[in-house]
């Protein structure tokens, strides 16, 4: 009992001597902090909040197809000094401050002495600032540089050195494929191109990083440490379809048009028969400082398409069997009716003809011919079953895939519209027929027409477009985007044939007549579509400009790429599709022909040309046993065999002869033309004469006449 007891007292004791001592400290405390000091610790709270903040990762960049960057991140970086940072002490500060001053004075911002950059950041220190601008957008090299000054290289935390590192998207190539390439990260504006579709492998990673915030009103975040808790993974890079010199090429041949023509917009772009890959695509419109990559045209803009569309309609009427390129078509001197709405020919080919073949009105781009013909074999009253009249039409575009969009990867397609047949939600009418025949009261992107064509040219095979090949991580393939069929067959292969024959003869001897070549051989079909038009309840039409296309494949006999050239509303040099597209079409095939060796036929699989009388050598001198020797390795037949050293070698029709060069006589200036220069030097010199040569190859002409006596003189022999 007695041990109980004192345990008890010292338990006691040590309550009233410690624990209970102790916690009314602990209440004051609180206490004191929680009113006294509240607002103190508040305010410090506020301005030193510290939480893990997300760091940018490096973007990636975006390549050409032979490497060539499209767009890449120039890293820079913005220089800030901590002068209260937690790890500065004041020796270390007041220590190097001249010397700071000095340096940042003399090496980075001179608007400034070093006595007046001294006081400045003295001031900043006592005013409890945390975050002092240096420099903004310093490379690399000055970053290092300035971070050896004094104090600076102490650290982020001893010396108060802050750097932010930023970047800036640049384009090496300015306008080429601009609009296609896109952007990301603008306020104003969404992702697009291949900017924003591709922007989960191009953006990467963002790191971890602990920051403090110095500053809540501007949000204003400083790191705590010089290394991130979680790097940032750098963004993949993108590999698109795109060849600049081709995009180069096609560009400036766009470009040239649009200035000569004082069009509103315009756009070209050349693809890959075969798998569908977009070689180049170029995008060109008005703005008050000159032309621009405004708008992707060529995927985003759907257009009533005009005449390029008759090829369809030619497709569906050849498919269903309907008729024969032979067949004989009145088309009333190019203008007729259709419900009291007049029709009226493009071409000036047809006012003095009355009635053509089919052939010949495709070939010189009837809008009656076509219109008549559709009208004659879809123009059936509406039927129960859906395959007849004009839904058989329909139907028929929606085989060829008129009525879809490409699917192209890149964001901002625009739907290609075709009316349903009937429809009172389309606006269906006895005029919708005629005029869809010659490709009005429909639309549909460049991009899509020329996916069509693309199929023509790639024997009735639809492939997908598309402008993106590879993603790349540190120059490894980690993805590849294979071409895509999206339909076997657009039409029987005879409907196809057909329909190469026709393309080729709209150049051979249509309406593109005037843009073939003799290098090689394309084929495709002009347009010209009015725009803005208006039709009034009298027939009348009020028209507010044009849009001239041209669109095709080559080379013909063997398509290996597809284009299509649209220029909305030239103002100057006329307006029609062979006057103002077809000539950019042409610019581009030249220049693709030139300098796609593939396109060129081996010289060594070629016939041996048989040797023409006048591409033998027509005069030749030189030694007897060298000219021999060559004739007898070439096994050339030969007529003549002089004693001479020196021989002439003539072509008489188709024979060679070996005659006497005779150059005996010491005393006259020889005949030497046709000698080579060492022989020519050999015989002049033994002669005393001083020689002068000009040019190079075999001697062509002399200055002195052959005869000539010969004293010393100075000779000057013509090479060539």
């Amino acid at each position: 009992m007695e041990i109980k007891n004192e345990i008890l007292y010292r338990v006691y004791i040590l309550l009233f001597a410690v624990v209970i001592p102790a916690a009314v400290v602990l209440i004051y405390q609180t206490i004191y902090i929680t009113y006294a000091e509240g607002g103190k610790w508040r305010k410090k709270g506020k301005e030193l909040y510290i939480a893990t903040r997300p760091v940018e990762p490096e973007r990636g960049n975006i390549l050409a197809k032979d490497g060539s960057l499209l767009a890449t991140s120039i890293p820079y970086f913005d220089i800030y000094m901590d002068p209260n940072s937690t790890g500065m002490s004041e020796k270390d500060f007041m220590d190097n401050l001249d010397s700071l001053a000095h340096c940042i004075a003399t090496y980075v911002d001179n608007t400034f002495t070093p006595g007046g950059f001294r006081e400045f950041l003295l001031d900043r220190r006592r005013a409890g600032d945390r975050y002092v601008l240096i420099k903004r957008k310093v490379s690399y090299a000055e970053r290092k540089f300035i971070e050896q000054f004094p104090l600076f290289n102490l650290g982020r935390n001893r010396g108060g050195f802050i750097v932010e590192k930023r970047s800036e998207r640049k384009r090496p190539f300015g306008l080429l494929a601009q609009r296609t390439i896109g952007y990301t990260g603008r306020e104003d504006a969404k992702p697009i191109g291949v900017e924003g579709t591709f922007d989960e492998y191009l953006g990467g990673q963002p790191g971890k990083e602990l920051m403090i915030q110095v500053d809540r009103t501007n949000d204003i975040w400083i790191p705590l440490e010089d290394l991130s808790l979680v790097e940032p993974k750098t963004g993949d890079d993108v590999v698109m379809t795109i060849d600049i010199n081709m995009q180069d090429a096609t560009q400036e041949a766009l470009l040239r048009a649009m200035n000569y023509h004082d069009a509103e917009w315009g756009t070209a772009v050349v693809m890959e028969v075969k798998t569908g890959a977009i070689r180049a695509i170029a995008n060109l419109g008005r703005t008050d400082s000159g032309w621009w990559e405004t708008f992707n045209y060529a995927i985003g803009t759907s257009v009533e398409p005009g005449s390029t569309f008759k090829t369809a309609s030619m497709m569906a009427m050849m498919e269903d069997g309907f008729i024969k390129l032979s067949d004989t078509i009145q088309i009333d001197r190019g203008t007729t009716e259709f419900f009291e709405q007049t029709m009226v020919d493009a071409s000036p080919f047809s006012a003095k003809i009355d009635s053509t073949t089919v052939r010949h009105a495709f070939e010189i781009s009837s809008n009656v011919g076509m219109a008549k013909l559709v009208t004659k074999y879809y123009g059936q009253k509406e039927r129960i079953n859906k395959n007849e009249g004009a839904a058989r039409f329909i139907q028929r575009l929606k085989d060829f895939n008129l009525h879809l969009p490409t699917g192209i990867e890149v964001g901002g397609e625009g739907n290609p519209y075709i009316k349903e047949a009937y429809s009172k939600e389309d606006q269906w009418s006895g005029t919708t027929l005629p005029w869809m025949a010659i490709g009005y009261e429909l639309q549909l992107t460049p991009l899509q027409l020329l996916t069509f064509y693309n199929a023509i040219a790639n024997g009735g095979t639809l492939v997908k477009p598309y402008v993106v090949q590879e993603i790349q991580r540190f120059g490894e393939t980690i993805r590849t985007f294979k071409p895509t069929i999206l339909k076997r067959k657009i039409a029987s292969a005879k409907t196809i044939s057909m329909m190469h024959e026709l393309l080729d003869s709209v150049v051979t001897r249509g309406t593109a007549y005037k843009l073939r070549t003799d290098e090689y051989n394309f084929a495709g079909k002009t347009g010209t579509a009015q725009v803005g038009y208006r039709r009034t309840s009298e027939g009348k039409t009020f028209i507010r400009g044009y849009q001239a296309s041209f669109v095709g494949y080559f080379p013909s006999e063997a398509p290996m790429y597809s284009i299509i050239v649209v220029i909305n509303k030239p103002r100057r040099g006329g307006y029609y599709g062979s006057d103002v597209a077809g000539p950019v079409f042409r610019e581009i095939t030249d220049y693709i022909y030139r300098t796609q060796v593939k396109l060129h036929a081996p010289l060594n699989q070629q016939p041996k040309p048989a040797l023409a009388g006048q591409q033998l050598p027509a005069s030749s001198s030189g030694t007897r046993a060298d000219v021999l020797k060559v004739l007898d390795y070439l096994k050339l037949p030969r007529y003549g065999n002089p004693a001479s050293e020196v021989v002439a070698l003539r072509a008489q029709t188709d024979s060679l002869m070996v005659l006497d060069r005779s150059l005996t006589a010491k005393n006259v200036v020889p005949n030497v033309t046709g000698l080579g220069l060492r022989d020519a030097l050999y015989v002049l010199e033994n002669r005393g004469l001083r020689v002068e040569v000009d040019g190079y190859g075999k001697v062509a002409r002399q200055s002195l006449l052959p005869g000539t006596r010969a004293q010393g003189q100075t000779i000057k022999l013509f090479l060539q």
